[in-house]
């Protein structure tokens, strides 16, 4: 009979990978943008594509009054801000579940040098936040050619 040794802890730092694991998506959108922890209530998720000619952020913000939504460009950041009010629910009587976050929300974006700061425009349907950020149709870059 081999002698085996008992190692309670591995049990319990494996447990501990699969859980951070599990929620790193979680820890990665906090990560990204610091400032809002301190500054918001939640947190909507956003796409953000790059396509020919422009970039374009869809943000989901269901039950936000696009009036009340605030978009900022400057020193090359995007900052989006709003709030979504949660009506009466200062009591928790009669509800069984509670998973809607309500109060404000804040996500700031950096921008890249080719983005169009004075062409951004927004657009809100069905609770998804649209902003088209155009391409500058100038750049700065060229090819220098080396002589011998």
């Amino acid at each position: 009979m081999n002698p085996s040794r008992h190692e309670p802890w591995r049990h319990i730092h494996h447990l501990r990978n699969e859980l951070d694991r599990l929620f790193e998506p979680y820890h990665r959108v906090a990560d990204e943008d610091r400032s809002s922890v301190a500054t918001c209530d939640w947190i909507p998720a956003v796409d953000i594509k790059e396509e020919k000619d422009r970039y374009v952020l869809w943000a989901d913000i269901p039950g936000v009054d696009p009036k009340t939504i605030e978009i900022l460009a400057e020193n090359g950041v995007l900052t989006i801000r709003g709030v979504r009010s949660g009506g009466v629910r200062d009591s928790q009587v009669g509800y069984s579940r509670i998973e809607r976050p309500c109060g404000t929300f804040y996500r700031r974006f950096s921008l890249p040098d080719t983005a169009d700061l004075a062409q951004i425009s927004a657009r809100s349907v069905n609770g998804v936040l649209e902003i088209g950020i155009p391409k500058l149709t100038h750049t700065l870059s060229r090819t220098i050619k080396v002589e011998a």
